[in-house]
């Protein structure tokens, strides 16, 4: 182990750790366990020997890396946060194989937070000080509470839209994420109730829909969406209750409430969003630009941030 320094109080039997990893005092790392270069390993730490710790990673006192338990690169776990790899534990039994928990590059674990065995915390995501985490996060959502649930997207600000009058022009107003913008529609409300419309193309939306589809009755814990499209554009109106709906196009991201009929979001192809914070009565309505292609789909936000690496 060149270059790894270990404290004098500390114990590495480990011959796996990279250049520029510190050990602290009270900290024990077994035979078997990988650790990157340039890891901080702080005081009381026990990493056991099916675990794997990244590049550049940061572990603060009083956390257990148990078997299974794997973090990438440029990961932050805080004070005491707590990892658990048996779903059933029982004293004295063992399992063949350790549920693998996945905590993707750029994530950060607040203190105190406790981890459930064989979830994924995704690239960039926020997980609370004292957050029970009972499934997997999506990548950058910020999560907080028992059970863990998303309050929002790291670095996305919140963008808005200033009404239109009737009988006025839709407003468009661009967000800072590539080709998204938030188009508000005219209102017309009088003792028969109320009417907003808008044409295609371009009256507000740029394209002639293929398709159409309804999203409602989700549980307001779920997140919907978490996927690009390669060639379809897309867009939103919650035509009833509101609906949170976060946009990233691999550099920026921003987020917006659509909480009214008369405002609706445009996310062209190779745009990552995701929808959440659904009222118990939110009725979103999606119109696309083409039909519905299961290859069109990008699932997984790595091979999204790879393909839009290509493409630029």
């Amino acid at each position: 182990m060149a270059d790894v320094f270990v404290h004098e109080q500390g114990l590495c039997e480990s011959n796996e750790v990279g250049d520029g990893t510190r050990i602290w005092a009270f900290a024990h790392v077994l035979e078997g366990a990988r650790v990157g270069t340039d890891c901080n390993i702080c005081d009381g730490v026990f990493i056991e020997g099916g675990a794997v710790v990244g590049d550049r990673v940061t572990v603060k006192c009083g956390v257990q890396l148990w078997d299974g338990v794997v973090l990438e690169d440029d990961v932050f776990v805080g004070p005491n946060a707590t990892f658990t790899n048996d779903p059933l534990p029982r004293s004295r039994q063992w399992l063949d194989e350790y549920p693998r928990t996945l905590v993707r590059k750029g994530a950060s674990i607040g203190a105190n937070a406790t981890i459930l065995p064989g979830l994924e915390i995704g690239t960039g995501a926020m997980v609370g000080a004292g957050a029970v985490v009972t499934r997997s996060v999506p990548p950058n959502a910020v999560v907080v509470g028992n059970p863990a649930q998303i309050q929002g997207y790291a670095d996305s600000p919140t963008a808005t839209a200033d009404p239109v009058e009737a009988g006025e022009a839709p407003g468009r107003t661009p967000l800072p994420v590539r080709g998204v913008y938030l188009q508000r529609f005219p209102g017309f409300a009088d003792l028969r109730g109320s009417l907003t419309a808008g044409e295609m193309p371009d009256g507000g939306v740029p394209f002639m829909p293929h398709r159409w589809f309804l999203v409602y009755d989700v549980p307001g814990r779920e997140v919907r969406g978490e996927h690009a499209h390669r060639i379809c554009d897309q867009f939103l109106i919650c035509v009833h209750g509101k609906v949170q709906v976060a946009v990233d196009d691999g550099r920026k991201r921003a987020e917006v409430s659509l909480d009214d009929p008369t405002l609706g979001i445009y996310i062209p192809a190779g745009v990552w969003a995701s929808q959440y914070r659904y009222d118990e009565d939110a009725v979103l309505l999606v119109f696309a630009s083409h039909p519905y292609d299961a290859d069109d789909y990008i699932r997984d936000y790595d091979t999204f941030l790879e393909e839009i690496s290509t493409e630029s």
